[in-house]
């Protein structure tokens, strides 16, 4: 298919899964704009010949030239975890301002916008307060689109959520738990949620909110049981206070600018927040893959859960 597609923040996790998946359906006229040096050269691993350009979409720069001829745009940049709040409101607000001014100068006639279900959390971090102001922006920038709402996400190239908590795993001889670790999670299979940005594309789907929430709930220790049980862990899963899990992780930013894991993550998981659950395996027309089949594809897929493991 020689549709142009346009992918800013396409180096991350949905934009790995999403290359693989178009490209598996005959999508060749693929660029993918992104400033993360490595994920960009484990993309250039796993799918040669596509068009990459590194690139602070916060400014601008040489990567806007890519919206000439474009077909369809999906916009994926995201900053999701961090302690400086600057970063957010370039990589999330700023950014976004930018692509939408391309989108008009070049009348590209599809985008589809990746937004997040925080814009709906009771919690107040970072993450959400840019999140919710991209939204509006796209909202108020006149310009037709679905808007997709995903929930915390994990499969292939995942390296925030289970991704980086399988490599702890398997780094550590006793993996901390905060409390009793009862903290329930709606998560979303990339691969699935790609399905849908797929159709969204294919279809033509032109407006619309939609909330993609993983359809089942799972705790937050169980996501952690699954992980040792799929991967083999070896280490001993140990419940410790919350007070502390929060102390470790603060003194851990203290040395990490760039943390896996922030205190402001926390407490998002501790929100308690429950989102939306639609018919959205109907509305797009794909499958809703069980968490334990999920996990498992992740972890044990022969071409690319090696290379996720290593992301």
């Amino acid at each position: 298919m020689n549709k142009k597609i346009v992918l800013p923040g396409g180096a991350g996790l949905v934009g790995q899964n999403l290359v693989a998946r178009l490209r598996a359906r005959g999508y060749t006229d693929i660029v993918v704009l992104d400033k993360h040096e490595h994920n960009l050269a484990v993309l250039q691993k796993t799918q040669a010949g596509i068009t990459v350009e590194n690139a602070d979409l916060a400014k601008p720069g040489t990567w806007q030239r890519h919206f000439e001829g474009a077909h369809t745009v999906v916009m994926l940049q995201a900053q999701i975890g961090g302690i400086d709040y600057q970063e957010f409101e370039d990589n999330n607000v700023s950014s976004t301002e930018l692509i939408l001014e391309e989108i008009r100068k070049h009348k590209i006639p599809q985008l589809v916008h990746i937004s997040s279900s925080v814009v709906e959390s009771v919690a107040d971090d970072f993450y959400t307060r840019s999140k919710k102001e991209q939204e509006r922006i796209v909202l108020e920038s006149g310009i037709e689109c679905p808007i997709l709402r995903p929930t915390l996400m994990f499969g292939w190239f995942d390296r925030k959520h289970l991704g980086w908590l399988s490599r702890f795993m398997a780094r550590v001889p006793v993996f901390p738990i905060p409390g009793n670790g009862k903290f329930m999670r709606q998560p979303l299979y990339v691969g699935d949620f790609c399905n849908v940005i797929i159709s969204c594309i294919e279809n033509n789907v032109r407006t619309g909110i939609f909330n993609i929430t993983g359809h089942e709930q799972v705790d937050y220790i169980d996501i952690i049981r699954e992980i040792k049980r799929v991967t083999k862990a070896k280490a001993h899963i140990v419940k410790i206070p919350y007070s502390l899990f929060y102390a470790l992780l603060w003194v851990w930013s203290l040395f990490d600018r760039n943390p896996p894991f922030t205190t402001q993550q926390l407490q998002a998981l501790v929100a308690r927040d429950e989102f939306e659950v639609i018919d959205w395996p109907g509305i797009f027309g794909v499958r809703s893959t069980p968490f334990a089949e999920a996990v498992e594809e992740t972890f044990n897929h022969p071409v690319y859960s090696q290379v996720a493991l290593e992301f």
